[in-house]
């Protein structure tokens, strides 16, 4: 019987389109041992140790680390490799849930950019109508003192995310009980809302926002001047008749999450409507 065709390493390196270093380092950790060392240590492998090389490649697809290969390659009984393979999943399924949020999370924030500068280079800045289509929100109440900053990154509030384990989305939005008071700056209470990536957990703090015609401005530039663009709000809607309120919304576009340039803030007012008298 003719003695087995044995392959050097470079030879199997051509073979498979693998390197040289990535063999020597697949027999250090003992996924794929080559069949013979020689005397001047040259590794030597048989077919059949070479036709695991594929194995390892769609096991490497599959998203198993080279250490978790090593019984999977070396032909431990389906029971085990059943197991393995549950536990493969279960381990993905977390960072595909882990990725979908990331994902989700930097889209938005990106849109809320491109939103901003569209605003900014085309001067986006007069009252109009919108439809708000309504969304659920998870929220947290709090005192409001007009510390914008304080008020958008909100300590209590990312506390109160993760003790809830919850993770959201999208921009801030204060809301406050009357626009009037907001305007003359007497507001003293406003409620943080934001959008949850997945279904709230937290039953008590979850809220339906929209689902309403509202008037709206792009407020550009600092909080301190946003009163400005309130007051064109409430003339444009007494020449047209229309009621508003009583509450307001303020939807942070660009703020101090993105930059620190308050020169930059992008702020959307949004006032409901109660009544539009042709």
């Amino acid at each position: 019987m003719a003695e087995e065709r044995l392959y050097s390493i470079g030879e199997v390196s051509k073979l498979c389109n693998i390197s040289t270093k990535a063999l020597r380092f697949y027999d250090k950790i003992g996924v794929i041992v080559p069949d013979r060392v020689g005397e001047n240590g040259y590794r030597y492998y048989s077919l059949d140790t070479i036709l695991r090389i594929p194995i390892v490649k769609y096991y490497k697809q599959m998203g198993f680390r080279l250490e978790e290969m090593q019984g999977l390659v070396n032909g431990e009984d389906y029971y085990v490799v059943g197991d393995s393979f549950q536990s493969k999943i279960n381990e993905l399924w977390e960072q595909e849930h882990s990725i979908h949020n990331s994902y989700v999370s930097v889209k938005d924030w990106y849109e809320l950019i491109q939103e901003a500068k569209t605003v900014r280079c085309n001067k986006l800045q007069e009252v109009g109508m919108r439809y708000v289509s309504e969304e659920h929100y998870c929220y947290m109440d709090q005192e409001f003192e007009y510390h914008y900053m304080d008020s958008i990154i909100n300590i209590p509030w990312v506390n109160y995310l993760d003790s809830v384990k919850n993770e959201i989305t999208g921009p801030v939005i204060l809301e406050f009980p009357s626009w009037q008071e907001k305007m003359e700056r007497s507001s003293r209470r406003a409620r943080i809302m934001q959008k949850p990536i997945h279904p709230c957990s937290c039953e008590t703090n979850e809220v339906n926002f929209g689902g309403f015609m509202a008037a709206t401005i792009y407020h550009v530039g600092s909080h301190t001047k946003i009163e400005e663009s309130y007051e064109k709000l409430a003339v444009w809607a007494k020449t047209r008749g229309i009621s508003c309120g009583p509450n307001a919304y303020e939807r942070y576009v660009v703020d101090y999450w993105t930059t620190s340039n308050h020169d930059e803030f992008v702020t959307e007012i949004i006032l409901p409507i109660k009544n539009h008298r042709e």
